[in-house]
């Protein structure tokens, strides 16, 4: 319900009534403010619009009563002349706005249109405060969304089960928290998690690093190193970005999955080894199977367990609640209160694609709670506004598309430009050629690192 409108005089009342239904809203009429307040509460979701001059209870009177049940509710008065300094008083007691009779019906719109996005993002607000303040930290993979109650149920029913995992999802959707659930929830909790990416070390690094190596098993070799296959024996071996594994580091692996076993560089002894390993990766590894890029036999050794994550575009009802969780925790991190919903972050969160997925949209939330998103909401202009403005031209729509997923991308990769160009899926050139275009400072991002 978008308005109640109050007004003991039939004819008025009727005539507003039809043409605020006309301009598309839901009203509600009364003909008094005691009927009005038998039904309005705090969980009202839209505006309250009332004339003054009443029998009984008068608008004032209604509107105080109103405060005091929601301090938040907007309330319109309608006056005669005679009251205009009364309803002066009232804005300054809380009340929204004023019309004096007898006003234009686009001045009433206007004011309950720009009082309806108020009353919006309050709502939006407390709900977020509500949803942040149930969320569980102990239960991983925050989400809404039937794909994660399902995600969930399965890491609970294999995390004692002892098996390898295969953990699917894009960049930034939560693999590692996966993992780590796995671990905590298993039995081998109290043994170590060692996690190791195998897109980030070097080609002639990740051999010594996951096996180990004897004192003098090649150049630089001073001393003994235990590798961390070996390291977490007992515990679990989480593997991120798999897919950038080298084959012939492959073939190394499968053996270890197959054996239960290590051979260090530089040494003939077979160690045993006790542990789970859980593989992440972001790239259906499938379809590197089917280009020759993977193993086959370690996919489908690798394939026992297969959890994937669904990406954040897919689960767009599960947003507010991430966001109002780490806006909290930011601002905890920061020290300071949360910043209230706006209309320009709002419109963010319902439009934007996270590419970046979680990950990207808790690098927002902490761009909110340190306020350096207030500049776009001082050039944003509210929906009412842009409803009552002409169509902006498809091109116009199509650049300010574009300029936004940029400034996104670079948000989050805090101005990499190589990051940023991996999330766009552009060529390096066009990049700099569109940061040209759109006037988009990139400097102002890596500042915020």
């Amino acid at each position: 319900m978008d308005v109640a409108f109050i007004d003991d005089d039939d004819v008025l009342r009727a005539a507003n009534v039809q043409a605020l239904m006309l301009a598309g809203l839901t009203v509600m009429p009364f003909a008094s403010a005691e009927a009005a307040l038998d039904d309005l509460d705090e969980t009202f979701p839209g505006v309250v619009v009332s004339d003054v001059r009443m029998p009984r209870m008068d608008g004032l009177t209604l509107f105080r009563h109103l405060k005091c049940m929601d301090a938040d509710l907007p309330v319109i008065l309608i006056t005669g002349h005679g009251d205009i300094a009364m309803a002066v008083d009232a804005m300054r007691e809380g009340a929204y706005d004023f019309l004096a009779k007898p006003y234009p019906m686009d001045r009433l719109l206007s004011a309950v249109r720009h009082a309806l996005e108020k009353r919006r993002l309050v709502l939006e607000n407390r709900d977020l405060k509500r949803r942040a303040e149930q969320v569980d930290d102990d239960e991983p993979l925050i989400g809404i969304a039937p794909a994660m109650a399902r995600l969930r149920q399965m890491l609970r029913q294999l995390a004692d089960a002892d098996v390898d995992v295969l953990v699917e999802g894009e960049t930034g959707a939560g693999k590692e928290v996966v993992a780590n659930a796995l671990h905590r929830w298993s039995r081998r909790a109290n043994r170590p998690l060692v996690a190791v990416n195998c897109g980030a070390l070097p080609e002639s690094m990740i051999e010594s690093e996951l096996f180990g190596h004897e004192a003098g098993a090649f150049t630089g070799a001073l001393k003994k190193r235990v590798g961390r296959i070996e390291h977490a024996s007992g515990g679990t071996l989480f593997l991120d970005e798999i897919e950038a594994m080298s084959p012939a580091l492959q073939v190394k692996l499968l053996r270890v999955l197959e054996a239960r076993e290590v051979t260090p560089l530089g040494t003939n002894e077979v160690k045993r080894v006790n542990l789970r390993v859980v593989a992440a990766s972001k790239i259906d590894l499938i379809d590197l199977v089917k280009k020759g890029e993977f193993r086959e036999d370690l996919y489908y050794r690798l394939h026992v367990a297969t959890l994937r994550i669904p990406p954040l575009r897919e689960r767009r009802e599960d947003v507010p609640l991430l966001f109002g969780h780490f806006l909290t925790r930011a601002a905890q991190r920061f020290g300071r209160e949360p910043p209230p919903l706006t209309a320009t972050v709002r419109r963010h969160l319902d439009g934007h694609g996270w590419p970046g997925n979680v990950r990207e949209l808790a690098h927002y939330a902490e761009r909110v709670a340190l306020g350096l998103v207030a500049e776009e909401s001082a050039a944003a202009t509210s929906d009412a506004d842009a409803a009552t403005a002409a169509p902006t031209p498809l091109p116009e729509r199509v650049d300010a598309f574009e300029a936004a997923e940029i400034r996104a991308a670079l948000a989050a990769t805090k101005g990499d430009v190589q990051s940023a160009v991996r999330t766009l899926g552009i060529p390096r050139k066009t990049f700099y050629d569109k940061l040209r275009r759109h006037g988009i400072d990139q400097g102002r991002y890596r500042a915020e690192k």
